[in-house]
């Protein structure tokens, strides 16, 4: 019942800390028994006026005795909870990593990051009461009622029988509820990830939806959704709290029979006052861990549904590891490129590009016209495309991931800033890299005076580097790229909404890296593209034309058109 044993044998570490907690529950039970002995046997001889001191000095020895030994188990199975929970928290956590990992940069195509954080934060927390509290309490469940038994057949047999009759009747109503159970707590996870999802989308894009007062309409489908998991939620706890109520009905129901039959079968005189006592005593010991058994399922019901998501995520078909690896030739080269997010619209038709060793390319054009959708395919970001792509003349989809991200580096205008320190996010671009040469590349960007009068290298970074200007955010996403020394680098619109002076910094070491390194420039400012080796003008997913910037203009198209408009508008803004 409730054993997952893919999920137990998934965090073997786990397995001796439940060992070690049903073990100190089990000598607890033990202690308590000799506790309950030793005061019944002591009431039955004041009752008899057979008390002497040498009774009352064997049962506070056996008292305090056994408190001593139930303090220390109920230590030391609070331990055995915390490592058995921390194991799966771990090893779980760590094998969804490594899927992430292995799963590659385009992971985002089958699985919602929402989804995936709250699988390995909430659903793994769920799991650790599942190993730390209910597979404990289900192994003790099982030994409890059989030791009590045993104990209780030496004073009157057919008390002991009539309470271990009744035990099963509380794992018979928690199996009665968990096919229904274990269907709406699948429903309550889909929801619940559900609105996890709208929650983040709407948070990271609260500032845009101020701007344009947009707000409010969503906060109205937040209503609905949260609406949604409310009713779901409250039927959850309505199942909880009715099975929780036979439980207790079915717990206390036999606690009382059993009293019941001690006192008739001590009226009959078939068992003595002390044994009488015993049996009462012991009666609701019975009974408490199967209850609490039952109290923990609805806990296990949850972390099973949750299991059932991070199985789901573990057990997703990993690309096969791809046997290329990037040569010293690093030229690319595209033919007949076609690709569609969704299958039915077409986002680029038939594009042929060539990127040689040691140029400098420009692809521009219109926003919306599949700069940055190419960009995402030469990383590998985006899969499912019709064409070739190639580097060193090997088929990008054979090219090992690693090999990709070590040759190519790619920086966009959101390229992401940890938080922490200048230096733990420039060390990611060089890990050997050495504070004089991390000195000297924020130089080269024209970022070290500022930090300087911060705290240098060690200033700190909040997330996404917000505490910085985007300008500032740029040139350190900039020196960090530098650091990493890779022989072709793609830009993507690196210079989109910073101010004019950092643009025209960032622009002057892009084409200082252009001298040295293959340079693949997305940009949709075509006075940044005047020094290219070669342009590629894009509209509406096709490729309209290429050549050098002096013959394109030379041609009335739609380079051309963009040009004289752009340069009309920044005429306007200077005047």
């Amino acid at each position: 019942m409730m054993i997952n044993k893919r999920l137990i044998g998934t965090v073997k570490e786990s397995k001796k800390y439940i060992a070690g907690n049903v073990a100190f529950q089990f000598a607890s039970l033990i202690a308590n028994i000799f506790l309950m002995w030793a005061l019944t046997d002591f009431m039955a001889s004041l009752f008899n006026n057979s008390f002497n001191q040498q009774n009352l000095i064997r049962t506070v020895i056996i008292s305090i005795a056994a408190l001593i030994i139930e303090a220390v188990c109920s230590y030391g199975s609070s331990k055995m909870s915390w490592l058995s929970g921390k194991s799966v928290k771990i090893t779980l956590r760590q094998k969804i990593y490594e899927k992430l990992l292995k799963l590659g940069s385009s992971y985002n195509e089958k699985l919602r990051t929402s989804e995936v954080v709250q699988v390995a934060v909430e659903g793994i927390d769920q799991l650790e009461s599942y190993f730390g509290s209910y597979l404990p309490q289900f192994f003790y469940a099982m030994i409890a009622p059989f030791t009590l038994f045993i104990v209780m057949s030496f004073i009157n047999f057919p008390s002991a029988i009539v309470l271990l009759v009744c035990v099963p009747l509380i794992p018979v109503s928690i199996a009665a509820v968990q096919t229904w159970a274990k269907k709406l707590l699948s429903k309550y996870w889909d929801q619940y990830t559900g609105l996890g999802d709208t929650f983040l989308e709407n948070l990271q894009g609260l500032t845009t939806l101020k701007i344009y007062k947009a707000d409010e309409e969503r906060h109205r489908m937040m209503n609905t959704e949260a609406e949604k998991f409310r009713k779901i939620t409250m039927r959850v706890l309505t199942m909880q709290l009715n099975s929780i109520s036979i439980m207790d009905l079915v717990a206390y129901g036999g606690a009382a029979l059993g009293i019941i039959m001690a006192v008739s079968q001590f009226s009959k005189g078939r068992v003595e006052l002390a044994g009488c006592l015993l049996i009462i005593f012991l009666s609701a010991d019975y009974f408490i861990p199967m209850r609490m058994l039952g109290s923990f399922f609805h806990i296990a019901m949850n972390g099973m549904a949750a299991s059932d998501k991070i199985f789901r995520l573990i057990d997703m078909p990993v690309p096969e590891e791809k046997p290329e690896t990037i040569g010293e030739d690093c030229s690319a080269k595209i033919e007949g490129l076609s690709f569609s997010y969704d299958g039915s619209r077409e986002i680029l038709n038939n594009i042929n590009m060539s990127f040689p060793k040691g140029s400098f390319t420009a692809i521009v054009g219109m926003s919306g016209c599949g700069k940055s959708t190419l960009a995402g395919l030469l990383m590998g970001k985006n899969k499912n495309y019709t064409g070739t792509i190639t580097v060193g003349g090997i088929e990008l989809s054979k090219i090992n991931e690693a090999s990709l991200a070590e040759n190519f580096t790619y920086i966009s205008h959101q390229s992401y800033l940890f938080k922490g320190t200048v230096r733990q996010n420039l060390l990611m671009g060089a890990p050997a890299a050495g504070d004089e040469e991390l000195i000297n590349v924020l130089k080269r960007v024209n970022l070290w005076d500022f930090l300087e009068s911060e705290n240098g290298l060690d200033s700190l970074l909040s997330e996404r580097g917000a505490n910085l200007s985007g300008g500032q955010r740029q040139r350190l996403a900039l020196a960090r790229a530098i650091l990493h020394h890779s022989p072709v680098y793609i830009f993507d619109e690196a210079t989109s909404n910073i101010d004019a002076d950092s643009e025209n910094e960032i622009m002057a070491e892009i084409y200082k890296i252009a001298k040295e390194k293959t340079v693949i420039m997305i940009s949709h400012r075509l006075l940044n593209a005047v020094s290219a080796d070669n342009i590629y003008v894009m509209e509406s997913g096709r490729l309209a034309e290429e050549g050098k910037h002096a013959d394109l203009l030379q041609h009335d198209g739609v380079y051309k058109k963009l040009w004289d408009k752009q340069r009309e508008l920044e005429e306007y803004v200077e005047g």
